[in-house]
């Protein structure tokens, strides 16, 4: 549905009327409603600002869960060192 308005009344009391020629004309004026753009310039510089405000935040945050939920490294040598160590206290209880 294509909204149209009329740019010098109060939208609050705007209503539609057909000319004879079937245009559209404001009902309280008599101007040509002006076709309402789906996607303004001001609505798109407003979502440019607002995405770099939140897009670093929300870039934090996951990098902030990411490395709460890494799994620590294995240390291999300490590993190593206890294989040996509980496999002598075994060959000793035998």
């Amino acid at each position: 549905m294509v909204k149209y308005y009329c740019p010098y009344c109060n939208p609050k009391y705007q209503f539609e009327k057909q000319n004879q020629k079937g245009s559209l004309i404001c009902g309280l004026c008599g101007e040509d409603l002006v076709k309402k753009p789906i996607i303004r310039l001001n609505q798109i510089i407003a979502f440019i600002a607002i995405a770099s405000l939140l897009l670093p935040l929300i870039y934090t945050f996951i990098f902030i869960i990411k490395s709460q939920i890494k799994l620590p490294k294995k240390n291999y040598q300490a590993n190593i060192n206890f294989r040996i160590t509980t496999k002598d206290q075994f060959q000793k209880t035998d």
